[in-house]
C-alpha cells in the first residue's frame, strides 16, 4: 500500500482482526477503561499494587482527561481487536510516543505491535528521523523486542522508574 506521497506503508498494515483508527470524542469512555485496566492489571512491576501510585497514574486517564488530549494537540489512536476497543496509542505534541496501552484481554494478539508500528509511521510521516519515548519497567521488554534502544539509565518517574528509549526511523 502506498500513501499520498508514494511511500510504501506495508510495514504499518495491522494484522488480521486488528483495526487501527484515529480516536474521536466518542471513544473517550472505551479509552479510559482500556488505560485504567491496563495500568491496574498489567503494570504491577511499576506500581507494586500501591493504591496511591495507581490513583496518581490513572488520575488523568478519565474520559474528561482523554477528551482534553483529543481536543489538544495529541495524536490519539484506538486499536480494535475483532471490533472491540483493545488498545490506545498517542503521540505528544513534542513528537514522542506518549501513550501505548493494551487491555489485559488484548495482550499477545499483536495489538501493541500494530499500534507501535502505526505511531512510528506517524512520527516518520511528520518528519521525525528518531522515535523517542519514556518506558515503564513493564513495557521495556516490549520496546526492546521492537527495535527500541535504551538511552541512559532509568530515572525516577511519576509512577515508578522511567527509561528513556529511542529508535531510528528508517526511510
Amino acid at each position: 500500500m502506498r500513501n499520498k506521497r508514494g511511500i510504501s506503508q506495508a510495514f504499518s498494515v495491522a494484522p488480521r482482526g486488528i483495526e487501527l483508527r484515529r480516536a474521536t470524542l466518542f471513544d473517550v469512555f472505551d479509552m479510559s477503561r482500556i488505560l485504567i485496566r491496563s495500568i491496574t492489571q498489567l503494570c504491577s512491576e511499576d506500581h507494586d499494587n500501591d493504591p496511591d501510585i495507581i490513583a496518581r497514574w490513572t488520575a488523568n486517564k478519565t474520559p474528561q482527561g482523554i477528551r482534553d488530549w483529543i481536543e489538544g494537540s495529541h495524536d490519539l489512536w484506538l486499536a480494535l481487536l475483532n471490533g472491540r476497543p483493545t488498545g490506545v496509542g498517542a503521540i505528544s505534541p513534542e513528537g514522542e510516543v506518549s501513550v501505548l496501552y493494551v487491555a489485559p484481554d488484548g495482550i499477545g494478539n499483536g495489538v501493541g505491535a500494530a499500534l507501535l508500528a502505526r505511531l512510528e509511521a506517524e512520527l516518520k510521516e511528520a518528519g521525525h528521523d528518531t522515535g523517542r519515548l519514556d518506558s515503564t519497567a513493564t513495557a521495556r521488554g516490549f520496546y526492546l523486542k521492537h527495535g527500541w534502544q535504551t538511552k541512559g539509565t532509568p530515572k525516577p518517574g511519576r509512577y515508578g522508574p522511567c527509561q528513556k528509549m529511542v529508535k531510528p526511523l528508517q526511510p
